[in-house]
């Protein structure tokens, strides 16, 4: 197995769960805890593909992908934020939503793959001198546009997040939104831009894979994935940085079955791979509790500002 080959295709497969897990991250850096990463991937796909097989304009897709996402971010930004409705319960009827709306979206479509102009749009493209590193320059900087933005993405949204006052402000609405909004900062606005932008950022992760990585629709494309993002904030420690190194991780664990042909390891433990991974993950992060890595304090509970 070429293994120079292999890391390049692990940051492809890779790129969907970093784009979800940067949402999730962004999502619950402001204290919401939102299940529906995957029905907003889905929403985000179909919408996506079909915006791209219309119009054939891939700036278009991806913006139809983004207002997907955040749509279903905002239904549980509404529920959650507003009505106060168990965050929970709330993200897991969102995965629902998603794989049904998007299965209802897409069945006219099924089996159709995106126009050649989209194709040429997303083909790989070697950064001039960094492409040309030995060893790292073919797994990092030769690809699609869409994973180079990905990088950005990840970076920029670390530095946002800990290395500007908005960020402080978002953090501190995580940790204790009563403090913060005795500090003058709108908790409702943080939590709504917030979340919304976390839902954008998992309607393209879907558009990934419905315009680039397949590209073509099929039911319930994200096959899970979006449940991964979910176990990666944890791994990631809530920190995007992070999230970089876990999503290629375990997008080298997803492919893993398709480049290893060996008659005495089964090709069905290689693709349980992933969501076993994923489980071990959880339970370690469980008992090694760590305050540098410990998750927003108010993750998860509703904010009544009149209990202030």
């Amino acid at each position: 197995m070429d293994i120079v080959a292999f890391l390049s295709a692990t940051v492809v497969a890779g790129t969907p769960l970093l784009l979800a897990t940067l949402g999730e991250i962004v999502t619950e850096k402001a204290g919401n805890l939102n299940l529906g990463v995957e029905g907003m991937m889905l929403l985000g796909a179909v919408t996506g593909f079909i915006a791209a097989y219309n119009t054939s304009n891939p700036l278009v897709a991806l913006l139809a992908a983004m207002i997907a996402g955040a749509f279903g971010a905002l239904i549980y930004a509404f529920l959650t934020v507003t009505l106060k409705a168990n965050q929970v319960v709330t993200g897991l009827t969102l995965t629902i939503f998603g794989g049904g709306v998007s299965s209802l979206m897409g069945q006219k479509v099924v089996g159709q793959i995106v126009p050649e102009s989209i194709k040429t749009f997303f083909s790989p493209v070697k950064i001039p001198l960094l492409g040309d590193i030995p060893f790292l320059g073919r797994i990092l900087f030769q690809h699609d546009l869409f994973i180079y933005f990905s990088y950005i993405l990840a970076i920029l949204l670390g530095v946002y997040i800990f290395n500007t006052n908005k960020g402080l402000n978002l953090r501190a609405v995580g940790e204790n939104p009563a403090s913060a909004d005795a500090s003058s900062i709108n908790v409702t606005l943080y939590k709504y831009v917030h979340i919304l932008l976390g839902g954008a950022l998992c309607g393209l992760g879907g558009a990934y894979l419905s315009i680039v990585y397949v590209p073509a629709w099929q039911e319930n494309i994200t096959a899970g994935k979006g449940w991964i993002a979910v176990a990666l904030v944890i791994f990631a420690a809530w920190n995007p940085y992070k999230a970089i190194v876990g999503a290629y991780l375990f997008g080298g664990l997803d492919i893993l079955g398709f480049r290893i042909q060996n008659p005495f390891i089964s090709k069905y433990f290689l693709d349980m791979l992933p969501y076993l991974v994923t489980i071990i993950v959880l339970v370690v992060t469980s008992i090694r509790k760590s305050k540098k890595n410990a998750a927003p304090k108010a993750l998860g509970l509703a904010y009544f500002r009149e209990e202030r």
